[in-house]
């Protein structure tokens, strides 16, 4: 077991049985971050190696997606001395507003919590494009994504993962646990 899934399993955030994701699949494990992210120590640790990673891409700016990604751009963003930004969901798409300037060119580095499907990442792109930054790079504390080559790219740029831990996900129509009617669990995500 590694670090980061050492931090996560210590503060009981990793969960089992049946669980809808954020994403709308659903699946037998939850990464419940809020358990971790919520003491300012564990959240320190979690960041660091992303930190190290990008120290020396020249980003200027640190940005995540309410809720769960603020406190991790914020982190990343105080560890490489630059500032940090996020993005409301808005719809189904990510907006960064709310006074924050993003300039046109400036370098943006994209920061998620859990990657599934790689859904929310494409918007957090989507939203830092349509403010004229530049993504210099995408990272995630837990890759979960499972049966796929460890690489994943958005536009051309790698997703740095600190942790992979490959895990089932279903859409809810091909899900064996609503067949064998275990209760489903709500504990994040859109509503």
């Amino acid at each position: 077991m590694d670090r980061v899934e050492r931090i996560f399993r210590q503060g009981g955030a990793v969960l089992e049985g049946h669980f809808l994701l954020t994403s709308g699949r659903h699946s037998p494990v939850y990464w419940e971050k809020m358990r971790v992210l919520q003491q300012p120590r564990l959240t320190t640790r979690l960041c660091r190696p992303i930190t190290y990673h990008f120290r020396d891409q020249g980003v200027e700016v640190v940005v995540g997606p309410t809720l769960g990604g603020v406190p991790l751009a914020f982190e990343v963003a105080r560890q490489l001395g630059v500032r940090s930004a996020y993005a409301d969901r808005e719809g189904e798409e990510r907006t960064i507003r709310g006074g924050q300037l993003l300039a046109p060119g400036e370098k943006a580095l994209i920061i998620d919590d859990i990657l599934t499907t790689g859904g929310s990442l494409r918007h957090m792109v989507d939203a830092v494009e349509k403010v004229g930054a530049r993504v210099v790079g995408i990272a995630v504390i837990v890759d979960r994504r499972l049966g796929v080559d460890t690489q994943f790219t958005l536009g051309g740029t790698p997703v740095f993962a600190t942790h992979r831990s490959p895990a089932p996900s279903y859409p809810p129509e091909k899900c064996p646990l609503c067949k064998a009617s275990v209760p489903l669990e709500k504990l994040g995500g859109k509503k």
